[in-house]
Order: structure tokens, then C-alpha cells, then sequence
């Protein structure tokens, strides 16, 4: 293959990558607001379509294989299949989260922690991942950086709600007593799920900064 075939090729899985994202971006979306909405029936299609997601996973990893095992790629080139391949499968399992939070939509069965701003931790987590992929296609150095910055402020959002689901349900009386404990743990369990797999949207996008940093400029520093 001709130089120009080659980085064909490339710009096509760089292309298809950015397009990988943009579905799981959406599916993000989506079953946000089927839990702000309490609707099960798009949190359903959120689950769905998840088999979209893994075919899309399947099909990229066969480009990278394919392009490392025939080409032989070597330096900037190598990292960028290497960083490639690792950022769909931390999309993939962003999508699989996104697919846990239509689950959590479908179980809803009343609101009890009003204070508790899971559309803010959700905004965002989302923000997180699309700036992490403009890192990755701009070659942003700077973008990686602020995005594992933004982490930080992510994961005291999410110890903040936990926190608050906590002492609330400590502050409720006689719980053991009431006729819809059963119900309010259900829903502090559901909630305290939402919570934890929002922040891991968010470690995931860190994660495809850090891959994209080391795409860059052969620079590990976020990776550890």
C-alpha cells in the first residue's frame, strides 16, 4: 500500500472513531434525560441500541488489528492506532453505562432527594467526553490536561450527592417502621447506582484525554 493508501486508511479510523463517540454522546443523552423524565420507555430504547455500540467497537478494533498486523506502523503513527483502539473500548463502556442509566430510568418509582442534581453531574460527565474527543482530534494538548482537571471538580459532585442521599435518609424517622421503606431503599440504592456510574463516565473521559496526550506527544503523564 502507497503512502497515500496508508494515511488514508488512517484518516478514515480517525473519522470513525469521532463517529463512535458522537453515538455514545447521544446515547448519554438520551438516558439522561430518560431519568430526569422517569421514562422507561426511552431508558428501553437506550438498552435496545447498545448492540449499535458493539458492533461499532468490533468493527474499529478490526481496523486497528488490521492496520498494525499489515502495516506495520511504527512512532506517531503506532500511538495513534494504539490510542485508537484504546479510547473506543473506553466508549463502549461508556455506552454500557449510558445503557445502566436507562435501566435506573425504567425503575424510578418516586422522587425523594430533590436536592440530589443528577442532570448537573450528568452535563457534566458529557462535556467531560466531548471535550476529550476534541482533544483527540484537534491533537489538543491543553484540552487533555483541562479535562482531567475538570475530574476533580466531577468527583466532588458526586461525593457531595452521596453524601446528601446519606444523611437524608439517616434524618428519616422511624424508616423501619414506614410503609414505604421498601420503596425508599430501593430508590436510594437506585440513586447511589447513578451516582457511582456517572463518575466513571467522567474517569472514562479522562482516560481518552490521557490516551490522546500520549497520541500527541508521547507523553504518559496522565496515564497513571
Amino acid at each position: 500500500m502507497v503512502r497515500k493508501e496508508y494515511q488514508a486508511k488512517l484518516d478514515e479510523l480517525r473519522d470513525d472513531v469521532l463517529y463512535m463517540s458522537e453515538v455514545v454522546a447521544e446515547r448519554l443523552r438520551m438516558s439522561l434525560d430518560a431519568l430526569e423524565q422517569q421514562d422507561g420507555d426511552l431508558g428501553q430504547e437506550v438498552i435496545d441500541r447498545d448492540h449499535e455500540v458493539n458492533e461499532m467497537y468490533l468493527e474499529l478494533e478490526k481496523q486497528c488489528t488490521d492496520l498494525i498486523a499489515l502495516q506495520q506502523p511504527v512512532a506517531g503513527d503506532l500511538r495513534f492506532i494504539a490510542a485508537s483502539f484504546k479510547i473506543i473500548t473506553d466508549l463502549e463502556r461508556i455506552a454500557d453505562l449510558a445503557t445502566n442509566l436507562g435501566e435506573y430510568a425504567g425503575q424510578a418509582e418516586r422522587e425523594l432527594f430533590p436536592d440530589v442534581d443528577v442532570q448537573r453531574i450528568g452535563d457534566e460527565t458529557l462535556e467531560m467526553l466531548e471535550a476529550a474527543m476534541e482533544a483527540y482530534a484537534d491533537r489538543d494538548e491543553d484540552r487533555c490536561y483541562a479535562v482531567a482537571e475538570r475530574d476533580n471538580e466531577v468527583d466532588d459532585l458526586c461525593a457531595a450527592a452521596s453524601e446528601v442521599v446519606v444523611r437524608d435518609l439517616i434524618q428519616q424517622e422511624e424508616i423501619g417502621e414506614d410503609a414505604n421503606a421498601e420503596t425508599t431503599m430501593r430508590e436510594v440504592q437506585r440513586l447511589l447506582l447513578t451516582i457511582r456510574d456517572l463518575e466513571r463516565v467522567g474517569d472514562h473521559a479522562v482516560n481518552i484525554a490521557a490516551r490522546s496526550l500520549y497520541m500527541i506527544d508521547n507523553d504518559d503523564e496522565l496515564l497513571y
